[in-house]
């Protein structure tokens, strides 16, 4: 009762009060001390595909109009081929003593293999270094470089491999631009033999249409060669086991929870300190409003 009698007999300081603890609280939002920053489920395992936005279907192309009869599309069977394509990318996280030091011998390891860097990035925050690297190297040696890199490793904290077979789907598309090369040769021959100018002209459309997708058959025919001769290795480096991507195989684990709880402490204070210094820098503001309040009420009483 006596805060309600309080907010009543004082109104403008109320409002004052409410508006500060609503801009202390967005303050407080935007430094995250209310989202959690560490936790086993802000690192899922990166998924692996192949990255086509390519439409391998049979154009469909007006051969009507220029007097060429409609290719039958037909499904391929499985493929038996005995030299099977395989695609590989591999996932590690690897517990070290020095982050620095072991992604400069992993990035050696990868070029005396044959291979090369993709992308390498070196973050050290307060908490732990971290670091993540992606590299290729000939999926000959693919065994020979991931023991290596194991043996570099204080701990193999986890460790992902996934494959796609992309066999058939290499043949497939070999089989489609042996069709669309087919079909661009007879209408090459047709455009020969036009007289009339609009069928010289929608021939050649078809033409520069079928150059097109040949030429995107072609790059996608190389990328699976690519893929397929050099693997995908992608390392997660830390030497705080906590920072890394990982499942733990222990569903209680109490020293994993004590670091946790000892980090969201710190991480609370920090947090509190941050809005601290934020509140004291705007007390530019509110205290001139404030001591106006304390003020216009300390000579409203005294008049009285």
């Amino acid at each position: 009762m006596k805060i309600i009698n309080w907010v009543k007999n004082n109104k403008p300081a109320s409002f004052l009060l409410l508006v500060m603890g609503l801009v202390i609280f967005y303050l407080l939002s935007q430094i995250g001390l209310f989202t959690p920053r560490y936790g086993l489920d802000n690192y899922p395992m990166s998924g692996f595909g192949l990255e086509s936005s390519v439409d391998l279907a049979e154009p469909k192309l007006a051969r009507s109009s220029i007097g060429i009869p409609p290719i039958p599309e037909q499904e391929a069977p499985p493929s038996e081929s005995s030299e099977r394509m395989v695609v590989t990318q591999t996932n590690l996280s690897l517990l070290v003593d020095d982050v620095r030091q072991t992604s400069e011998a992993i990035a050696q390891k990868t070029e005396s293999a044959g291979g090369f860097m993709v992308s390498r990035s070196l973050s050290q925050p307060e908490e732990a270094p971290y670091g993540y690297l992606s590299l290729r190297v000939p999926s000959e040696k693919i065994e020979e470089v991931i023991g290596h890199f194991r043996e570099l490793a204080v701990k193999v904290v986890s460790e992902q491999v996934n494959a796609s077979d992309v066999t058939d789907q290499y043949e497939d598309i070999g089989k489609k631009l042996a069709t669309l090369e087919q079909t661009k040769g007879r209408l090459e021959e047709i455009m020969d033999q036009a007289r009339e100018i609009n069928d010289i002209l929608s021939a050649q459309r078809e033409i520069i249409s079928l150059q097109n997708q040949i030429d995107t058959l072609i790059g996608r025919q190389e990328y699976l060669e690519k893929t397929a001769r050099l693997s995908l290795i992608t390392i997660h480096l830390s030497t705080d086991e906590l920072a890394l991507p990982y499942q733990p195989s222990e569903t209680f684990r109490p020293l994993v929870i004590f670091k946790q709880a000892v980090r969201s402490m710190i991480l609370t204070l920090r947090g509190l300190a941050k809005s601290l210094i934020w509140l004291g820098v705007y007390g530019a503001i509110w205290v001139p409003i404030v001591l106006a309040i304390i003020l216009f009420k300390y000579f409203k009483k005294k008049k009285k």
